[in-house]
């Protein structure tokens, strides 16, 4: 019969919500519907005043237990007497009854306010961000039921609510008590009452979740006072902090503010706006902190990018919850965060572009070995592959400006088509060929030519070795690798013709039918052993770290001198007798050249299995091989 009660034609008050009439029946005769209002008033009378504040009521909460009979009833008189109200202002009533009215109404939303802050603080585990945030998708399904309407659904949220368990059960019910006294707060006129409390509450929650997170404000002029190491610790702590604020704090505090104030957008938003925004405004601050710090340097970089990505994955989740116009601020800032972070990872990469060419060429390696510069970076640009999703997005918009006039073929993308790894690629390969070319001036510094090579050979099987190990072999391409391979292959045989020239040129073009005199054969031994031993000699000190580009050098080696000094060993040994103190002409078998060339390319002067560090060991070394 409470439907009666909705038939106004006129505005309510102080209510900002109209309640239709029923089409379904028709009014009650004019003394029914006064002697229905009246007596709705005694009811109203009777439980308000037996849960009064003011008038010294003991009861501690309407809505705790499990008997909610109680907390309906209220509630249903609440509806009765706004409804009573109307009526008494459309119809011109007597003043007393609508002052009556008025006091009745003022005591229910003191209790109901009451109770509301009772829920919000006794429940504030039940609500925490993540209880609510995991449970959102059925709360989203149960936000237009209350646990009060009288349509058949009680049951159906009972069912539903038998599955879940003890502390699900008591954070659903708090979320479905909040949002039904917040409706008829609300629709009774009394919403700042209700939003004060809910505001002051949640907001104390949000900024402690956060604050436990080591989300803090900093001011920019002490931020620049602090070492990098500090500012590490709080890039850590804010990537930590970032994904749990945004992916639970201010998610499940935007899904509880709308179902709360389902009845209402508009205080939804100013209420999520009130909660969230001053914390919100500090987390995506700090990103631009950092980008700002005036000590950035390249080694810094992983962290800018660290930062970039962070925000750049949890975007869209960032523009769902802060999708209110009123908070537009929030999305602005974090915006600016990843502008700025762009900013500073350009200018890094062309600091770090800058300190290779600047790189000063002091001694050679020795060896000619792995150069300090290649490994450092190799392992800066393998990192920055690991990131090219946010470099992508990075270095879009920014053309090299190169001045070189190397064909830009070499450092080209390997795509062909406008596709978003294009500029990344392109980056990066740039950067490898400011590598190889500063490495080229490095190579100089060798006075032994071969050694040159051997140093180019080992340094670009490095740069090589890296690309094909890591995510820069998807960014650069197959195209590339084989490319620089081929130029690899090319240092090493480089090295090989400049380095074993005088041994292979020493040995003579056999030809079967031809005839070698006793004195030639001897003057050919004794030129391989000279130029053998100064060689052997020379590239003991040598190195080839990677154990694959190493065997295949001695491989190469052994193929040019084992077979042609084999085939003239077996022809002519057995001129050569070795008398008591003379010199062995045949100093070395076939055997001998290999064992030697396996002993190489393991630097100072040591080998795998001898040392010899000196001419004499060698030749001792040798007179111990006799002629077999």
């Amino acid at each position: 019969m409470r439907t009666v009660f909705f038939s106004s034609s006129r505005p309510s008050s102080p209510s900002h919500y109209s309640y239709p009439s029923s089409p379904h029946r028709s009014a009650p005769s004019p003394p029914l519907r006064v002697y229905m209002i009246d007596e709705n008033l005694e009811t109203a009378h009777d439980i308000f005043t037996k849960w009064d504040i003011d008038g010294g009521s003991k009861l501690d909460s309407l809505f705790a237990g499990s008997d909610r009979k109680e907390a309906k009833l209220f509630l249903r008189s609440a509806k009765d007497l706004q409804a009573a109200m109307q009526f008494f202002m459309s119809e011109g009533s007597s003043s007393e009854k609508l002052v009556r009215a008025q006091n009745l109404m003022q005591i229910a939303m003191k209790r109901l306010e009451k109770e509301f802050y009772l829920i919000l603080s006794t429940n504030r585990n039940n609500l925490d961000a993540e209880s609510v945030s995991s449970r959102s998708s059925r709360v989203s399904e149960r936000s237009s039921t209350s646990d009060f309407e009288e349509d058949g659904s009680e049951v159906e949220s009972q069912v539903a609510r038998d599955s879940l368990s003890e502390v699900e059960r008591v954070s659903e019910l708090a979320m479905s008590d909040l949002k039904t006294i917040a409706d008829s707060m609300i629709s009774s006129g009394y919403g700042k009452e209700c939003v004060r409390i809910y505001n002051i509450i949640r907001k104390s929650i949000v900024d402690e979740s956060l604050y436990y997170l080591g989300v803090e404000k900093l001011n920019p002029s002490q931020f620049q006072k602090m070492d990098w190491e500090v500012i590490e610790v709080k890039i850590k702590s804010w990537l930590h902090a970032m994904k749990i604020a945004v992916k639970t704090v201010f998610y499940g505090e935007r899904i509880l503010c709308d179902h709360v104030f389902s009845a209402s957008s508009r205080i939804s938003e100013s209420c999520f706006a009130e909660i969230a925004k001053e914390g919100a405004m500090t987390l995506f601050g700090f990103p631009e902190l950092v980008a700002k710090f005036k000590k950035l340097s390249p080694e810094k970089m992983f962290r800018i990018l660290d930062l970039y990505d962070a925000i750049s994955e949890y975007w869209p989740e960032i523009e769902s919850i802060f999708s209110f116009e009123s908070i537009s601020t929030v999305r602005s800032q974090a915006i600016t965060s990843l502008v700025k972070l762009g900013d500073a990872a350009r200018t890094m990469l062309s600091d770090f572009e800058t300190a290779i060419q600047k790189d000063i060429a002091k001694a050679p390696v020795s060896g000619g070995g792995v150069h300090p510069l290649t490994r450092y970076v190799m392992n800066y640009v393998v990192f920055l592959s690991d990131y090219s999703g946010a470099l992508t997005d990075i270095v879009a918009d920014w053309p090299l400006s190169n001045q070189s006039p190397l064909p830009e073929s070499y450092f080209s993308s390997p795509t062909s088509d406008n596709s978003p790894t294009t500029a990344i690629s392109v980056r990066l390969a740039w950067l490898v060929l400011v590598l190889l070319c500063k490495l080229d001036s490095k190579a100089e510094l060798y006075k032994d030519v071969s050694l040159s090579y051997l140093f180019l050979a080992n340094n670009l099987n490095y740069v090589v070795s890296k690309v094909r190990t890591s995510n820069l072999n998807l960014v650069l391409g197959d195209d590339w690798l084989l490319k620089h391979e081929a130029k690899m292959k090319q240092y090493a045989a480089n090295y090989e013709r400049m380095g074993w020239n005088k041994v292979i040129v020493s040995l003579p073009e056999l030809n079967p039918t031809a005839n070698i005199s006793p004195d030639e054969a001897r003057l050919r031994f004794r030129n391989f052993n000279t130029a053998f031993e100064e060689t052997y000699r020379k590239q003991t000190s040598w190195v080839v770290p990677d154990p694959k580009l190493r065997d295949e050098i001695r491989t190469s080696l052994a193929r040019k001198l084992v077979p042609v000094y084999g085939e003239f060993y077996q022809k002519f040994r057995t001129m050569f007798r070795r008398q008591m103190g003379d010199e062995s002409i045949v100093r070395y078998a076939p055997d001998d050249i290999g064992n030697y060339l396996s002993d190489l390319f393991y630097g100072a002067g040591t080998s795998r299995s001898t040392s010899n560090s000196s001419s004499s060991s060698l030749s001792s070394h040798s007179h111990e091989r006799r002629v077999r």
